[in-house]
């Protein structure tokens, strides 16, 4: 942590033009005169938001110097601001960004001395995907809540708010601004490879709801920028844009009605940024471009219609949705062209930083329009008091992140959240026997502990059962079912694990045989609630809606009955061998007393 001494040097210059007696004075006057000093090519490094590897501004690990090396043409941290001026920078796990929170502090702070102590120096819009659930780049001893859809499922605005707030508390206590999260897409597609329980759900209304509870959370007291993605609506594609270029065949009418309504509530709620989507829209425009590239989108509808003035990010321009049809270097300026205030991420920054540049100096970009998102970037900036207040404490991190009262938040919220979709004979809840633990396991997410089945094994066993946990993968062999169906011999009942069972997946022959086995079977559907059409022969299914350790832990406790299933669904299921007929619908759930 720097001292005190060089925090005061580092922010003297800035703090003095935005500060009056010691009270924040960020009006736009005073903004607009910080712009009209900047370099164009400040000017131009205010707009990127870059990933960089390594856990340290200035000491990074030598194969986090090669990997900026190769990928930036920096060392550090502090190299690509000085080079670049870069006006925000987003951590990652693999980035190797988000070891532990002291460390996340630290790096935190060595960015903002780094950007402060140039000439001019402004402080860095620090940003992350902390959506929870499935999606997180801050792990453990975090809080880690339920994913969005779990909280679809818990039907509680005042469960979503309080997730913003603790969530928000603790990342700006990281130094962490700007959050990528609420998911605003509505998830109308079970196909969904890429949103999916990503969203809170199916209904617009609903989903419209959970997203402004969510930003007034995250939002509170100024803590954190939230991020309304992705406009105009991700919900309904069958293609992933990280590997495609989708297309959403909707209407118009049909937009308005059902992506349209969380992205005007989350306006209504005050959200400081919203982050495009690459995808192809033709009934909002017709020219083939991705709404990341469109001004009919972003400046028409986004700005003209919705009336929104926050600040306007992309999503990843190294994602292919978004790099199908321009090369990397025409795509930033194009985005800028659109009304996009923010690049994040690009592929080869010193491409996309110089063809900037370059329109500018050859008239396709006027410094005026650069002027435009710097301010609106700017501004978020002085709302997240970051001119007054850019470092943080370890202190600060000692007593907010992971505290006891925060993590007994998370479990209460999850129990909520857990859905009991079948229970012929009263099979739940289960009372404390021998117990055998199959599953997919698949990589465990976001900084949680995994594997699922050694995670359920251990909160069913605190819970006062004889349990043993038994990975059988996400496409069990005949010896690996063999294998589990000798083990369930020996135990009263077995939980299995299912991960997008398909009609034609090896989990259904492994749970079938499971269930002719002759023990009873609990089947909890560890991502998509979907799995339960495909496993019609299952006395008991349960949807924790993720496999992340605080959701898995209160699908146990709901099995072993220490919880009431409370959850209804957020999405319908749709039959398996018909899927225009409905099987369960939005809002079905069981409980114990029926």
């Amino acid at each position: 942590m720097p001292s005190r001494r060089t925090v005061l040097a580092a922010t003297a210059g800035v703090a003095a033009t935005l500060t009056v007696g010691g009270t924040a004075y960020a009006d736009d006057k005073k903004l607009r005169s910080l712009v009209s000093r900047m370099t164009l090519e400040e000017k131009v490094g205010q707009l990127f938001v870059m990933r960089v590897y390594g856990h340290s501004a200035t000491a990074p690990d030598q194969a986090d110097i090669d990997a900026n090396l190769k990928e930036i043409g920096v060392r550090t941290a502090a190299e690509l601001i000085a080079k670049y001026r870069v006006g925000g920078i987003i951590y990652f796990t693999w980035a190797h960004n988000t070891r532990d929170p002291h460390q996340i502090a630290d790096l935190s702070n060595g960015i903002q001395k780094a950007s402060l102590s140039l000439p001019r120096g402004l402080p860095v819009l620090v940003s992350t995907d902390q959506e929870h659930g499935i999606v997180c780049r801050v792990g453990e001893p975090a809080t880690l809540f339920p994913g969005a859809m779990a909280i679809g499922a818990g039907r509680s605005r005042k469960d979503a708010r309080t997730l913003g707030r603790i969530a928000g508390q603790e990342l700006r206590s990281l130094g962490i601004r700007q959050n990528y999260s609420p998911v605003a897409d509505v998830n109308v597609n079970p196909a969904n490879p890429v949103i999916g329980v990503r969203s809170f759900g199916a209904d617009p209304g609903a989903v419209a709801g959970m997203v402004a509870a969510e930003v007034g959370g995250y939002q509170h007291a100024r803590q954190v920028a939230a991020t309304a993605k992705h406009f105009p609506g991700h919900g309904d594609t069958a293609v992933d844009s990280h590997y495609g270029f989708p297309v959403i065949t909707h209407t118009r009418a049909q937009w308005d009605k059902l992506d349209a309504p969380p992205f005007r509530a989350a306006i209504a709620a005050g959200i400081d940024s919203i982050m495009t989507a690459h995808i192809m829209v033709p009934a909002l425009d017709d020219s083939g471009d991705p709404a990341t590239l469109s001004r009919p989108i972003l400046n028409g509808i986004l700005r003209g219609e919705l009336g929104y003035d926050g600040v306007i990010v992309t999503d990843s321009l190294g994602m292919e949705g978004v790099r199908t049809k321009y090369g990397d270097d025409r795509v930033p300026v194009l985005a800028l062209k659109a009304g996009v205030d923010q690049l994040l991420n690009p592929p080869n920054l010193d491409v996309a930083w110089n063809a900037v540049l370059k329109a500018v100096r050859d008239g396709e970009l006027t410094e005026a329009r650069l002027d435009e998102s710097i301010l609106r970037v700017l501004r978020l900036k002085a709302k997240l008091r970051l001119f007054e207040a850019p470092y943080v404490s370890q202190a600060g991190v000692t007593r907010t992140v992971g505290i006891p009262s925060h993590l007994a938040e998370a479990d209460r919220i999850a129990e909520r959240t857990t859905t009991l979709l079948v229970n012929e004979n009263h099979a739940l809840p289960l009372s404390p026997r021998k117990l055998l633990v199959v599953g997919a396991d698949p990589a465990s997410p976001s900084g949680t502990t995994g594997p699922p089945t050694g995670v359920l094994a251990a909160a069913f066993t605190e819970l006062g059962f004889t349990a043993t946990a038994l990975s059988t993968g996400t496409a069990p062999s005949a010896a690996t079912i063999a294998k589990a169906v000798a083990a369930a011999r020996d135990v009263d009942a077995v939980v299995v694990g299912t991960y997008n069972v398909s009609a034609t997946s090896s989990q259904k022959t492994l749970v079938e045989q499971l269930v002719a086995a002759g023990r009873p079977v609990i089947a909890i559907a560890v991502r998509n609630p979907y799995d339960v059409a495909h496993l019609p022969s299952v006395p008991a299914v349960v949807a924790s809606y993720s496999w992340t350790d605080v959701e898995l832990r209160a699908a146990a406790r709901v099995i072993a009955g220490r919880a009431a299933p409370r959850g209804r669904l957020p999405v319908p299921v749709q039959k398996a061998d018909d899927p225009a007929a409905v099987l369960y619908p939005i809002g079905y759930g069981l409980s114990y007393q029926t």
